[in-house]
């Protein structure tokens, strides 16, 4: 018992940890969890033991069915003090939910160092942008309805699936480029969130269904120990992360945003470059 408690003590701690910190940064940027449950569970399968050429597979899919509680904890959150912009999720919804199926089925055939690259780049890119850019800059006084426009949504739910994310991390400073304020880009991405997490999650589970390798307790790609320890502690912690949202300004979110994205996104890059 002594040993069992040695070996896998410190890895269940960390996916405590993980999910406490999913649970608060999902409610104070809208970010669904993920952007912290992908590598921490990346490096807690690589202390399993897990086949490198499946840990992100199966850290991505079950930090996608971790943040469907998540996200739908901090969006009742934030819908509760209206800032949730239900006009724009239902333009952009059909085509987020859409295209994070399709990111799923391309993540599942894609090799696990190629989405540790995507995570880290991506993250980067947001990180550069909330840190250097003005936070007042805006490239269009409101959101475009030409079909064109389309675009936008299906990317950030293609890309956030194959990130294991919620879409926060990409449509919240894309909403404030579009002139959106902060909070409100913030609370409807916590939304965003649920649309993409379910059929990703879904997906994940069928594509990696008899996937041989795969860590005890997986049912697909999604992890249920992993999902059963971080989804709860995750879930409680979303409206406080919420409630100090709502108390920052928006360069203080911007900043705190910014500064995660970069230590994360550097780690990735390390690790998928390594």
């Amino acid at each position: 018992m002594d040993t069992l408690a040695t070996a896998y003590g410190p890895l269940l701690a960390m996916m405590l940890l993980s999910g406490a910190a999913g649970g608060l940064m999902a409610g104070l940027l809208g970010v669904g969890g993920g952007i912290v449950v992908v590598p921490v569970l990346d490096l807690a399968l690589s202390l399993l033991g897990v086949d490198p050429a499946l840990r992100m597979h199966v850290a991505v899919a079950t930090s996608m069915a971790t943040i469907i509680p998540t996200a739908i904890s901090s969006a009742r959150a934030h819908h509760a003090r209206g800032a949730v912009d239900i006009a724009l999720l239902r333009r952009w919804g059909p085509a987020m939910f859409l295209s994070a199926i399709a990111g799923t089925l391309l993540a599942s055939r894609a090799p696990g160092n190629l989405l540790a690259l995507v995570f880290g780049t991506v993250a980067l890119l947001v990180a550069a942008k909330m840190l250097l850019l003005d936070p007042d800059l805006r490239i269009a006084d409101r959101v475009p309805e030409h079909p064109l426009a389309y675009t936008l949504p299906a990317g950030i739910g293609c890309v956030s699936s194959m990130m294991g994310i919620g879409g926060g991390t990409l449509s919240v400073p894309t909403l404030t480029l579009l002139n959106q304020p902060v909070h409100s880009a913030v609370g409807t991405s916590s939304l965003f969130g649920v649309l993409i997490s379910i059929p990703a999650a879904i997906a994940y589970v069928a594509t990696g269904w008899g996937e041989p390798g795969l860590p005890a307790g997986s049912v697909g790609y999604v992890n249920l120990p992993g999902f059963i320890l971080i989804a709860p502690v995750s879930t409680l912690l979303a409206p406080l992360g919420a409630r100090i949202a709502h108390g920052l300004s928006r360069r203080q979110l911007s900043n705190a945003f910014g500064a995660f994205l970069l230590l994360v996104g550097a780690r990735m890059l390390w690790s998928a470059l390594g």
